[in-house]
């Protein structure tokens, strides 16, 4: 029997691994499971309170997870946050991007410069600096895996969220663009793209009846996702199951982007 046969593709100890926006929702559910399958996860997100209370979960089902808060669109924090990093594990194996901002539900017409401006810092400026500061890390040591949520809406604009849809467009692209370039660096840059998920995030559209009932029909297993069910793809990503996986973007969407 090979070694291929034998060996847990899937697992992950000894690695350390940073996942944005883990506080809730698709981010805590990713931290969770990475933490499960052996990881050391810094949980991060803008506040301390919410990185904690999913660390102290982690730590409670025997997992490993350290807190370390950080805005995205902030520069100063992103730098601080990788600053500290490597002064405390002096690697990292795995990114995730997944804090996202999206503050403007409305026509694209009406977007003002403020919702524009935070939306971009957050979903692209922030993607593409953590990026770099995890890359740089990963060349250095030898190599890892980046894994960007993106989103269905980069493919298809979603009604109402013109400048959010803009970004994830930037994200799917950024993804191909840090795969290409850092492949020979032995880094790994995927994206996962998210179709309608039960999440606070996307609460504007799924505590809607009528948003619900219509987006539904676009979406052959005629239901929204449960967080949990996009963890399992960044695992993946992550792990030594996708090794010759890099540029990929994968939808789970329900179908939604068959239709």
């Amino acid at each position: 029997m090979s070694e291929n046969t034998t060996k847990d593709l899937f697992d992950l100890t000894g690695k350390i691994a940073l996942v944005t926006g883990a506080s809730r929702g698709i981010g805590e559910s990713i931290a969770r499971l990475l933490a499960d399958r052996g990881a050391h996860v810094i949980v991060s997100s803008r506040k301390l309170d919410g990185c904690e209370a999913v660390c102290s979960a982690i730590r409670d089902n025997g997992g490993s997870a350290e807190a370390l808060p950080c805005h995205v669109g902030d520069m100063e924090q992103i730098s601080n946050l990788f600053t500290t990093i490597k002064e405390k594990h002096g690697r990292l194996d795995i990114l995730v991007n997944n804090a996202a901002a999206n503050p403007y539900f409305g026509h694209i017409l009406d977007t003002d410069l403020g919702a524009y401006q935070k939306t971009v810092d957050v979903n692209i400026r922030g993607y593409f600096f953590m990026s770099a500061e995890a890359g740089k890390i990963m060349r250095k040591q030898g190599g890892g895996a980046i894994v960007n949520v993106a989103s269905v809406n980069g493919v298809v604009p979603g009604h109402m969220q013109g400048i959010y849809s803009v970004t994830k467009a930037a994200v799917i692209s950024m993804t191909k663009a840090f795969a290409k370039e850092c492949a020979g660096l032995n880094i790994r840059v995927n994206a996962l793209l998210p179709g309608l998920t039960e999440t606070k995030f996307a609460s504007a559209l799924t505590g809607n009846p009528a948003i619900m009932k219509q987006a539904l029909t676009h979406i052959p297993m005629n239901r929204s996702a449960d967080p949990d069910e996009m963890a399992g793809t960044v695992l993946y990503l992550v792990s030594e199951a996708s090794s010759y996986t890099t540029g990929a973007c994968i939808n789970v969407d329900g179908g939604y982007l068959t239709v």
